[in-house]
């Protein structure tokens, strides 16, 4: 089997896996720092259906950092909002079923970093929550078509450095996070997402409260929550069921670490990437697969740019 990159698709000239090769989404790995209070980078790293990492691309729209990411129209991702050099944006960049970019939005919104975003419904998407000056309780709807709609506010805890992703088929889940401007105390905290769109008021107190973690679908249907950050960098997942229940911490898989990124990829499968270390302020080019039961394979090193405060979305058929 041989494997060439055309407009960032992925072909095979092997038959017998062409069908289950093309089927499935992909996942892309997108700006984010290299060093400590560094500027963003406009780069990204393309991810296979069967989990392989590409190496950089130069990637345009909006570089940035703490922003987010989510899916919309069924094949398509979109990153929202976030920090560049000196202060929070409100920029928006489409990306196609294939990888490429689709164009650059500004002015949605209220600017801010630090928020997550997921897809819910039929091919909609929401970003929520985030800081810009102070933490705030916002969310903003995505179409089909990747126009991000105006601020709806109040609604749960006001909170930064959460993250969020898609269960149950229609729905989604924001989790975690912190209401302190300097990261102490972390919360416990989740919030469900209708498949309308209606955030649901803060359910409490559901595994190790934390913050810059990053959270991604698996198995269809379900979700994981992975990672994060107390007063020291965690290596931890909690699992999510396709109702919407999260379970009890999972400890110990792959280096511990914060402010990394997650997708789906390969239609039921999952990946964590990169991140940093709290303490030591070491930044990694590090990946971790999760198998469609929610299992967490150990450290894959070394595959492109090391960085934090990056966000990932899947994308493609």
């Amino acid at each position: 089997m041989t494997i060439s990159i055309d407009d960032y698709n992925i072909t095979y000239n092997d038959n017998s896996v062409e069908n289950s090769a093309r089927s499935g989404m992909r996942a892309i790995f997108l700006y984010g720092r290299s060093t400590v209070g560094g500027s963003p980078l406009g780069i990204a790293n393309l991810v296979s259906n069967f989990g392989n990492i590409f190496s950089d691309i130069s990637f345009g729209g909006n570089a940035v950092q703490s922003g987010a990411a989510s899916t919309y129209g069924g094949d398509r991702c979109i990153t929202g909002f976030g920090y560049f050099t000196s202060s929070s944006t409100n920029v928006s960049t489409r990306i196609s079923e294939l990888g490429a970019l689709l164009s650059t939005n500004t002015g949605v919104g209220t600017a801010r970093n630090g928020l997550a975003g997921a897809g819910y419904g039929d091919g909609l998407g929401i970003f929520a929550y985030g800081y810009n000056g102070s933490n705030l309780s916002l969310k903003n709807l995505v179409s089909q078509f990747g126009i991000v709609a105006a601020d709806v506010t109040g609604v749960g805890t006001a909170r930064i450095s959460s993250a969020a992703a898609t269960y149950g088929g229609d729905k989604a889940i924001f989790g975690y996070g912190t209401t302190a401007i300097g990261g102490n105390p972390p919360v416990s905290m989740t919030n469900l997402v209708s498949n309308t769109g209606v955030v649901a008021t803060d359910t409490t107190g559901v595994g190790t409260a934390r913050h810059l973690l990053a959270a991604a679908t698996y198995g269809g249907d379900k979700a994981i929550f992975g990672y994060g950050a107390t007063t020291a960098s965690l290596s931890m997942t909690n699992l999510v069921s396709n109702a919407g229940v999260v379970a009890t911490d999972t400890t110990g898989v792959g280096t511990i670490r914060n402010a990394l990124a997650a997708a789906t990829y390969g239609g039921d499968k999952a990946i964590f990437g990169y991140g940093s270390n709290w303490i030591t302020s070491a930044i990694y080019s590090i990946t971790n697969l999760v198998s469609n039961v929610g299992v967490v394979a150990t450290d894959t090193t070394g595959v492109g740019t090391v960085r934090e405060y990056l966000v990932a979305s899947s994308f493609g058929p």
